[in-house]
């Protein structure tokens, strides 16, 4: 299975930092995009993206449009939990660390569930439910993280290089070279530097 197989559809989303910085992050996989929703960081809470019930229905209404806007708080649970667990299994695997089984049981247990069926366009009756559930969403992120934690992406579970940074992403780059969360985050700021200390080394001397 190929690394952009572990991809559902499409990925990323818009991150604020706590210095206020406004950029795209594309995780490179939904169930990763997934964790950040709860904010997933060394100290808890500065990528958080979704607080509540509502804001759970627009990320998922936003990934899923076949899904109803249905999520209350027992669905805003779950989704923490499963966030949490796919955060925490990301870390780990980014480290070379052996898989928290409590994690992976989340995990498990959520893929474990109907997920949102495939649906070929064009015929004339409707099967089935018109509107898949938020549990069904759920499920088909957990299945993504089954993906995302097999043996295909080894190695390519990686934090952030900056040193000031500890986003997690999965490098889908057929190099396998990704180094940065975002070029317009820590790329660009490490070409900033990389820029001065070139301009430093090659001034001339001040004159005594």
């Amino acid at each position: 299975m190929a690394i952009e197989a572990i991809l559902t559809g499409g990925t990323g989303q818009w991150m604020d930092s706590s210095d206020g910085q406004h950029f795209w992050f594309d995780s490179g996989s939904l169930a990763l995009d997934f964790s950040y929703t709860g904010g997933l960081d060394r100290d808890g809470g500065e990528w958080q993206t979704v607080h509540d019930a509502k804001e759970l229905n627009d990320w998922l209404t936003t990934r899923f449009p076949e899904v109803a806007p249905t999520a209350g708080d027992r669905e805003f649970r779950d989704a923490s939990a499963l966030g949490s667990a796919i955060g925490r299994l990301a870390r780990q695997q980014s480290g070379g660390a052996t898989l928290g089984p409590d994690d992976v049981d989340v995990v498990n247990l959520f893929a474990a569930t109907p997920d949102i069926p495939p649906v070929l366009a064009g015929g004339g009756r409707q099967a089935g439910r018109t509107n898949a559930r938020p549990h069904q969403a759920l499920s088909t992120i957990a299945r993504d993280a089954v993906r995302l934690f097999s043996a295909e992406a080894d190695g390519r579970i990686r934090e952030c290089s900056a040193d000031d940074c500890d986003l997690v992403y999965l490098d889908t780059s057929r190099s396998g070279n990704r180094r940065w969360c975002s070029m317009q985050r820590c790329g660009n700021r490490a070409k900033v530097r990389a820029h001065r200390a070139r301009a430093a080394a090659s001034a001339p001397p001040a004159s005594a």
